[in-house]
C-alpha cells in the first residue's frame, strides 16, 4: 500500500531513554484494516493499557511486530511513524506512582525501558498522550519473530 523498504535500524538505542523534545522514528503494530483507518483519520488514544490512555508505540521494530498479539501474521502490518516525544518520563517498575497518571504531571510521553519487568517481552515501549505528535510515514511488514 504505502510500503517502502529501507532499513531504519541503528540510528538510536532503545536502551537509552528518548530525550525530551527530540524526534524519533517509532513503530506501531496493527492490522491492515486498522492501518488504513489510521492513515485516513490519524491515530487515536487507546482507552486503557499498561500506561493508561495514549498511543502505544516502540522504537523497537521487534516489539511492534508482535502486535496485535494472537492475530494472523498475514494480516499484520507495522506503521513507521515520526514522533516528537515532548517531555518524557520513565515508568520502570510495576505500580509506579505515575504509571497511569503521567500526562497529568506535564509529560507527553511515557517510556518503559527494556528488561525492567513491565513487559513480558522485555522490550521497550512508549506511550504518547497527544496523537498530533505522531506523523504517519509508511507501512512495512512486521519482523518474523521466532517462537
Amino acid at each position: 500500500m504505502f510500503e517502502k523498504s529501507f532499513n531504519l535500524h541503528g540510528n538510536h538505542s532503545t536502551k537509552s531513554p528518548p530525550v525530551d523534545g527530540q524526534t524519533y522514528i517509532m513503530y506501531h503494530g496493527t492490522t491492515t484494516r486498522n492501518a488504513e483507518g489510521i492513515y485516513m483519520s490519524g491515530f487515536r488514544q487507546s482507552e486503557n493499557g499498561m500506561l493508561g490512555r495514549g498511543v502505544y508505540l516502540s522504537r523497537d521494530l521487534q516489539k511492534a511486530s508482535r502486535y496485535p498479539i494472537d492475530h494472523p501474521v498475514w494480516d499484520k502490518v507495522v506503521i513507521v511513524v515520526q514522533v516528537n516525544v515532548g517531555r518524557v518520563t520513565a515508568i520502570n517498575y510495576q505500580n509506579h506512582p505515575l504509571q497511569k497518571t503521567w500526562p497529568y504531571y506535564g509529560f507527553d510521553t511515557a517510556w518503559v525501558p527494556p528488561n525492567c519487568g513491565m513487559t513480558k517481552s522485555g522490550l521497550e515501549e512508549d506511550c504518547v498522550w497527544d496523537p498530533t505528535r505522531i506523523m504517519f510515514l509508511y507501512l512495512i511488514k512486521p519482523m518474523i519473530i521466532p517462537g
